[in-house]
C-alpha cells in the first residue's frame, strides 16, 4: 500500500520534533512573544530542514552525506555562533517593541523560517536519525521506488508541522496571561536557555575537534 509510507513518514516527522531541544525553546519564545503565526513559521522552517534530511536519507544521496559528514565541525560552529546569536537577541529585547512589532502581520516571518531552518540543518546528527528511522520501519532506499520515497519524505514535514501546530497552539491558548513583566522573564529564561544550548554545542566541537585530530595522528 503506497499510502503506508506516507504514514510511516508522518510517524517518523513528528517523533523527530517532540524533544524539546533549543528549537522548541525558540518556537515557544516566537509564539508567547510575536503570536502563534511566528511560533509556527518557525517550526516549519525546522519540518523543513527535517525534510531535507530525510531527503538525504530517503534517496541515499551518499555524495552530500559524505560532503555532510566532512563538514560537520563547521556546520556545529555554525549552529554554535545562530544558538549564540538568537539566546542574546531574545535576552536583550525591549519587550514593549517586540509587542509593537508583533501586531504587524506578517513582520520578521521570513526571518523566523529561515534562521529555524538553517539552525535545524546545522544538526548533522538528524541525518542519523532518519536513516535509523527509515531502517527501523524496514524502509531501504535501495529498490524503493520515487513515489514511496517521496511520499515517505513528505510525511516527514507534515508530521514535524503537526506537532508544531499543536505545540504552538497549546502555548498560545495561554498567550493572554504573559503580560510585559511576564514577557520580559519569558526573554530572560528563554535566552539563558538557548545560550546554554549554545556553549553544549561549543563542548561538542571541542570533543569532535579532538576525535578528528586523534584520527589523523592515527
Amino acid at each position: 500500500m503506497v499510502l503506508e509510507f506516507l504514514i510511516k513518514g508522518v510517524i517518523i516527522g513528528f517523533t523527530a520534533s517532540v524533544p524539546l531541544g533549543p528549537i522548541g525553546v525558540l518556537c515557544i519564545q516566537k509564539t508567547i512573544s510575536k503570536g502563534r503565526i511566528s511560533g509556527f513559521v518557525s517550526g516549519l522552517g525546522a519540518a523543513a530542514s527535517d525534510m531535507f534530511y530525510a531527503i538525504i536519507a530517503g534517496f541515499g544521496l551518499s555524495f552530500v552525506t559524505n560532503f555532510i559528514l566532512e563538514n560537520q565541525l563547521y556546520l556545529k560552529i555554525a549552529a554554535a555562533i545562530i544558538l549564540f546569536y538568537l539566546g542574546f537577541k531574545i535576552f536583550f529585547t525591549k519587550t514593549v517593541n517586540e509587542i509593537q512589532q508583533s501586531k504587524k502581520k506578517g513582520t520578521g516571518l521570513f526571518g523566523d523560517f529561515i534562521s529555524i531552518f538553517f539552525l535545524t540543518v546545522s544538526n548533522p546528527l538528524a541525518l542519523f536519525f532518519f536513516g535509523g528511522a527509515f531502517a527501523a520501519f524496514g524502509f531501504a532506499p535501495e529498490g524503493s521506488g520515487l513515489t514511496s520515497i517521496m511520499l515517505l519524505t513528505v510525511g516527514v514535514f507534515i508530521g514535524a508541522a503537526l506537532w508544531w501546530t499543536i505545540l504552538t497552539t497549546i502555548v498560545n491558548l495561554f498567550r493572554s496571561k504573559f503580560k510585559i513583566k511576564r514577557l520580559w522573564w519569558v526573554n530572560k529564561i528563554a535566552g539563558v536557555i538557548v545560550i546554554l544550548f549554545g556553549v553544549l554545542a561549543i563542548i561538542s566541537i571541542f570533543y569532535l575537534s579532538e576525535n578528528i585530530v586523534n584520527e589523523t595522528i592515527r
